[in-house]
């Protein structure tokens, strides 16, 4: 029986770190929670334009949700708030339904709440495979694009020109026909809040190129008064905490949000754990369990609806200066919280004249480091099919949209594991001369026996590939009329389904129709057993234990009284 402190330690972890909290991991953490908050304030207000909301609800965002996830995540350094990709997600699925700027928050809310009680369904029911419908090359393609997209949609802050949004094509003709309204004082504060940003990121590590950018560019505005002069900045924001509202929802919101609730809540949850795996790697202090995270990002979500917060997640950059500061317990991520809320209680008037360019500045700089260059060279190099999957979904994504390319990498990883399935690796197999090893007759030198066929398979038999495994046993002896003996090698046949098992029986009877030997090497114990319980006892082949026992029992299958044991060939029969 499982200890109740060891149930409560899992399902909360706090429980678990802070008893044996020791103030010797104050220091880190003090100073990793310091880094991170400052970061968050410019980052969260610049992710929440990319969402299409108001600067101050990038700070609500990162309240509520790490102070929860603090409490409930099994990773000492995930830093959790805002990012781009979900803010962008946000964007796409809210935009084509609201009809004005009061029903666009609410449903960003909803769709907090939704994406929290998804992942926190799929976290109770132990389904953090569910994240595996999307293939690393699918994922590395879609958010490359959206990298893409979300750079571009901040452009027409850097011109100062009217918005514009859509897929790649949608977004060039729109600042394309706006080019003659640029506003050269916004672009020069743009790229020079560009340029900042690279230098400060190459020379001056010490200090959050974001943070450094944010409180250059409100400095200039306030001395020079440049926003007297057309140049766009945040404006009044309400000082405060974010209140407790419970979010509206409705059957209409609910069933339009659902898709993109969905898709969000898998790419936050592979974001999230991707990252926090990478740490733990270079952290072996802790482990990381995939069911809690989607727990406690659930509850995060959830909990940040009701105080006015939009999907968020783990963020690559900030758990890795959250990691590389000095952080040791989720205690920094507390603190993190409480730096925006001294913010919102009594900073705000303070970026009253932060440029929307700067803003614009930080998120394109950042985002510039998602496009994943390498992922796509590396793939390109090895030639897999992966890299057709990777170039469908970033094409998808720029050209089609950010909804229609995660439903194609979707559709894409799990037409290719089903195609896998069915289609799966099977090698003629020969013997390295001098030897008794077995293998593929394409890649090496091997010796044949003419009157043996060699068969490997790799993947279990059952109902999608059963078919196709008979039809490729009966080509291969098709081409070798000589061939006496069939040899099935099932060592990557690890299971088999009724389907299997009725396709191998037939096809064994028509084997020894043929007037051919049918004998299987290397079958696991729980597929011999499988064989034995569907078949008659006349039908069962003869099982070997290893593919040379097979050979040299085909040499003298004929011999009468041949005793397989005398010979040291041997068999299976452990029923």
């Amino acid at each position: 029986m499982i200890p109740a402190q060891s149930i409560l330690q899992r399902f909360l972890p706090v429980t678990d770190w802070l008893p044996k909290y020791d103030r010797s991991q104050l220091k880190g953490d003090l100073s990793a929670g310091l880094t991170v908050g400052v970061m968050l304030i410019p980052q969260g207000m610049a992710y929440a334009l990319i969402a299409g909301l108001p600067p101050q609800y990038g700070l609500y965002a990162s309240v509520v949700p790490l102070l929860i996830y603090a409490m409930l995540g099994s990773s000492r350094h995930l830093g959790v708030g805002p990012v781009a990709l979900v803010a962008l997600l946000v964007a796409a699925a809210v935009s084509p339904v609201a009809q004005s700027p009061e029903e666009f928050l609410a449903l960003s809310i909803i769709l907090a709440l939704m994406v929290g009680l998804l992942q926190l369904v799929f976290g109770l029911l132990r389904l953090g495979f569910v994240v595996n419908l999307l293939s690393h090359p699918v994922l590395s393609g879609f958010i490359s694009a959206a990298a893409i997209i979300i750079g571009l949609s901040q452009v027409h802050h850097l011109l100062g020109i009217s918005s514009v949004s859509g897929s790649l094509h949608d977004i060039l003709w729109g600042l394309g026909t706006q080019l003659g309204g640029i506003k050269p004082i916004t672009l020069a504060v743009g790229i020079a809040g560009i340029a900042l940003m690279i230098l400060g990121k190459k020379y001056v590590k010490a200090l959050p190129a974001p943070v450094m950018v944010l409180l250059a560019g409100i400095f200039v505005v306030w001395i020079t008064g440049l926003h007297q002069t057309g140049l766009s900045v945040v404006g009044t924001i309400p000082a405060g905490l974010p209140p407790f509202a419970v979010p509206a929802l409705s059957a209409e919101a609910v069933s339009t949000l659902f898709p993109m609730a969905l898709a969000i809540a898998l790419v936050a949850y592979m974001e999230a754990i991707a990252v926090a795996k990478a740490i733990q790697q270079r952290d072996k202090s802790y482990k990381i369990n995939p069911d809690q995270e989607l727990i406690a990002l659930g509850a995060s979500n959830v909990a940040g609806s009701f105080f006015l917060s939009f999907p968020v997640t783990g963020s690559f950059s900030r758990t890795a200066v959250n990691f590389d500061t000095g952080g040791k317990t989720p205690l920094a991520s507390v603190i993190s919280a409480l730096v925006v809320l001294v913010t919102l209680l009594f900073l705000t008037p303070v970026f009253f004249y932060l440029p929307h360019a700067v803003l614009a500045a930080v998120i394109i700089v950042s985002v510039y480091g998602l496009i994943e260059f390498g992922q796509f060279r590396t793939l390109w190099k090895l030639g897999h099919y992966d890299r057709y999957l990777f170039l469908a979904a970033f094409l998808g994504t720029l050209f089609i949209g950010i909804k229609e390319g995660i439903l194609l990498g979707v559709m894409l990883s799990v037409a290719m594991l089903l195609y896998r399935s069915a289609r799966p690796n099977h090698v003629v197999l020969g013997r390295l001369p001098g030897t008794q090893i077995y293998r593929d007759i394409r890649n090496y030198e091997t010796e044949q026996n003419p009157t043996a066929l060699i068969f490997r398979f790799d993947a279990p038999l059952h109902f999608a590939n059963a078919e196709f495994y008979s039809d490729k046993v009966s080509e291969l002896i098709q081409h070798k009329p000589e061939t006496r003996f069939i040899i099935l090698d099932f060592n990557g046949i690890n299971d088999i389904d009724s389907t299997g098992l009725e396709a191998l029986h037939d096809l064994l009877k028509d084997i020894r129709r043929d007037n051919r030997v049918p004998m299987i090497t290397e079958a696991k114990f729980a597929v011999r057993s499988m064989i034995k319980k569907a078949w008659p006892e006349a039908d069962v082949p003869q099982f070997f234990m290893r593919i040379e026992d097979a050979v040299e029992a085909a040499g003298c299958i004929d011999e009468p009284e041949a005793d397989f044991e005398k010979r040291g060939i041997y068999t299976d029969l452990r029923f």
